[in-house]
């Protein structure tokens, strides 16, 4: 299972839990910035895996170079190639190990184009000969949050690319700024 960060691994892990599938979560997210972000919800993680007894691997090279290189530029694909690059590395993670089928915590988002991650995740699975397990978490949306602040682990406030983090908070940011100084920067 591809494991995007703790939060949206909980009803994942839950709805696993009662079908007793044998899980592996795999953390690679060369997308999320900054470096401080990234090892935030790395660890938040590893919690939420240790919690559930889940193995889980995480790649060791987090990628950010590479990744903000092939997105550049980008802006408007910038799901898309997301989706693409974190799928495409978790289908080949999956064929390595002898798996059957992957899938991802980004199915349990209400923020995430559903659509376009199946269509993704599908593609990225023929090509390694692997299948995509598509099962639409977001059912077990207020269950996870509520798991999430029960085990009071940490919980991030935007997606994780430096175009997210912008789209979060760059109106916040510029009105809290012209209400302070009368002006915005």
């Amino acid at each position: 299972m591809h494991q995007c960060c703790g939060p949206c691994s909980l009803y994942p892990l839950e709805f696993f839990g009662k079908t007793g599938a044998k899980v592996t979560a795999y953390f690679y997210n060369p997308n999320i910035h900054p470096v401080t972000e990234y090892y935030k919800r790395l660890e938040a993680a590893i919690e939420v895996n240790e919690a559930y007894g889940v193995p889980w691997i995480a790649e060791e090279d987090y990628g950010l170079v590479d990744f903000i290189r092939e997105h550049a530029g980008k802006e408007k694909e910038r799901c898309a190639g997301c989706y693409a690059a974190r799928l495409e590395k978790a289908a080949e993670k999956a064929a390595a190990l002898g798996f059957g089928y992957f899938t991802s915590t980004l199915l349990y988002s209400k923020m995430q184009d559903h659509d376009l991650i199946k269509e993704t995740g599908e593609k990225a699975a023929e090509r390694n000969g692997v299948k995509f397990y598509y099962h639409d978490f977001r059912e077990g949306w207020e269950e996870g949050i509520r798991i999430s602040k029960e085990m009071e682990i940490y919980r991030q406030n935007y997606c994780g690319c430096i175009y997210s983090e912008m789209d979060r908070f760059l109106n916040q940011m510029s009105r809290r700024f012209a209400k302070k100084y009368g002006t915005k920067p």
